[in-house]
């Protein structure tokens, strides 16, 4: 059987809803995503499944059992493998043609100039770990490209709860918090405004740690600190960050 293009009848939908060259529209779209877990997968998948034409996938870690119970492509035949391999194996399992770029590569100041950022359309910010996002957001909100990014989507249960705004404005996250104290300690900030996704819920259980206690090793390892999470709302993050990039090429594509 041949494989569906995926401008054309796999997008019937897209197209009733958006207009009818909007697929084609889409399929001239370059977006990077920077972190493939539990937020990073299902934005990968949704835009995808909304005909961007391009996808480059930034992570440089292997699916663990540990990412089972939240991640896309975590099963338990892709323990061990790259989280960018896996993930591009299955985007192309649903459009086979698709320009999806899998790199296996962390990201932060000693890498940052390896990204053109400039060269794409969006830049979806999905990273855990607090240096390595500072770098990216002071990155791309200085580059030619629209930036959007998820705060901290673990100790959360509510999906209701999800909302977006501005860096500036997100309230009662930890994480953005945390953020902007390092901004202002470093006398660095980013060039731009940018929206966020984020929720003010946080849940405590036996397992959490003191938000310090995460935010400083988060610092000084390059690494998350780890706390409960959900796939049901770290995959509505990551839609919601799809939304919002579909939501401003529907502007665009509306006013052409």
């Amino acid at each position: 059987m041949t494989a569906p293009n995926p401008s054309t009848e796999c997008l019937h939908r897209v197209a009733r809803l958006l207009g009818d060259t909007f697929p084609a529209y889409a399929q001239s779209k370059r977006v990077i995503v920077f972190g493939v877990g539990g937020v990073g997968s299902w934005c990968a998948e949704a835009l995808l499944r909304t005909g961007i034409g391009h996808l480059t996938l930034v992570d440089a870690d292997t699916v663990q059992p540990s990412n089972l119970n939240r991640q896309l492509m975590a099963t338990s035949a892709t323990v061990g493998a790259s989280k960018v391999e896996a993930l591009r194996e299955r985007l192309l399992s649903i459009f086979p043609h698709a320009d999806v770029e899998a790199c296996h590569a962390f990201y932060g100041e000693a890498t940052a100039d390896r990204f053109a950022l400039d060269s794409y359309d969006y830049v979806i910010d999905a990273i855990d770990s607090l240096a390595p996002k500072a770098q990216l957001l002071l990155h791309a909100a200085a580059a030619e490209t629209t930036l959007f990014s998820s705060m901290g989507a673990a100790l959360k249960l509510n999906p209701t709860g999800v909302s977006v705004a501005e860096f500036w404005k997100v309230k009662g996250c930890p994480l953005a918090a945390a953020l902007r104290r390092r901004f202002r300690k470093h006398h660095t900030f980013p060039a731009r405004k940018f929206q966020c996704v984020y929720s003010e819920e946080l849940l405590t259980n036996r397992g959490s740690l003191p938000q310090e206690q995460l935010t400083e090793a988060a610092e000084q390892f390059h690494k998350a600190g780890v706390n409960g999470s959900l796939c049901h709302i770290t995959g509505l993050f990551g839609f919601t960050l799809a939304g919002l990039v579909v939501q401003d090429l529907a502007r665009r594509y509306a006013a052409d």
